[in-house]
This record gives structure tokens, C-alpha cells and sequence, in this order.
């Protein structure tokens, strides 16, 4: 099985969300359901020098959405088992005829992956633009970066070019679920 992943480069990242404007365009998403969300994150201190003190302040961001995990808790928590796990992909799906919209995947994914959708009365999911890869396409959110701070494919190939980095500040400890990402942290993050 080939297991799809997503590269994050914090380095390039400035923040504009072109990446969560181009998911909601394209899942047609209600105010409040954001498939991919962009975090802000600083570090820094202040410096004395001079008898002044001086900003040494940092920002970055990252860009995350479902993390199409190894183990993910929201398949884990669903009592219905809508919420399952490709084969051919390793990509995390909802299937709406068996949600019952219980929001027991909200609850157990530490990155906010799942999102209820009130219209409907059930979870919904980034599902990795699988449409728009079948045919060729990248995902909305690493077609519209104009940074090309994100990036797709198999998790193992993008290891490979990438590195191995999942765990930064802001994020939940990647033991917990394994998430199929990789991140090239900012400098300034810890």
C-alpha cells in the first residue's frame, strides 16, 4: 500500500491561508468548517543592550489539515465505522451513509481533523482532493500556495526528500497518532 502524506515548509509559510481559502472553495465549506487551517506561532525574547531593550521576536506558521495518519484515533472512536482508512492510499474518509454525526472523531483526533457540518447533520473531512488527484491534479491547498510551502504524495518519497521532522511547537506529539507528515520546521521553532 502506498500511504499519501503531506510536506509542510515552515520556512516558506508566511501565512497569507490562499491554501484554506482554496480547500473551503473547493468543499464548498460554511463559515466555521475550515478542512485545512493555518497556525501562527512565536518565539523570542527580549534583549537588553544599550540600557534599551530590544524585540527579538519570531513568527511562523503551519499549514495543516487531516493528517491521514497511521493510526488514526478518529477511526479509532467511530461507532459506525464511517470513518475508515483507504487501502489503496492510506487516505482518511468519512462515509456519510453509515455517520450518525455523534462528533466522537472531533473529540479523539488531536489535530481537529474532523469538522461537523450542521447542514447536513454529519462529520466531514479534508480527503486529499482525491478527485482532483485521480486525475492528475495536485490537492487545492498545494496547487494555490504561492510560497509552494506545501507539497504531497507518498509519505515514504517525501521522507526521503524531505526529511523525517513531525513534531514542532504547536502540534500534539506525533506518537500519539503517527501523523503521515513532514515538516521542515523554521528556524526560530523549537
Amino acid at each position: 500500500m502506498v500511504q499519501l502524506g503531506f510536506f509542510i515548509n515552515n520556512e516558506y509559510c508566511n501565512g497569507c491561508k490562499a491554501c484554506v481559502i482554496a480547500c473551503k472553495d473547493k468543499n464548498d465549506l460554511e463559515v466555521g468548517v475550515n478542512f485545512r487551517r493555518v497556525y501562527e506561532n512565536s518565539e523570542g525574547d527580549y534583549v537588553e543592550r544599550d540600557e534599551a531593550f530590544i524585540q527579538n521576536i519570531q513568527t511562523f506558521f503551519t499549514s495543516i489539515s487531516c493528517n491521514h495518519c497511521e493510526n488514526p484515533a478518529c477511526v479509532q472512536g467511530c461507532p459506525t465505522g464511517a470513518m475508515h482508512k483507504r487501502e489503496e492510499d492510506g487516505v482518511v474518509l468519512v462515509d456519510q451513509n453509515k455517520c450518525v454525526g455523534c462528533k466522537y472523531c472531533i473529540w479523539n483526533c488531536p489535530y481537529g481533523g474532523p469538522q461537523y457540518n450542521e447542514k447536513i447533520g454529519k462529520m466531514t473531512k479534508c480527503d486529499f482532493c482525491i478527485d482532483f488527484i485521480d486525475k492528475g491534479e495536485n490537492p487545492a491547498c498545494v496547487g494555490a500556495c504561492p510560497m509552494r510551502a506545501l507539497d504531497y504524495g507518498p509519505i515514504d518519497e517525501l521522507r526521503k526528500k524531505y526529511g523525517n521532522v513531525r513534531d514542532i511547537k504547536g502540534l500534539p506529539s506525533s506518537s500519539i497518532t503517527e501523523p503521515n507528515i513532514v515538516i521542515n520546521a523554521n528556524k526560530y521553532a523549537k
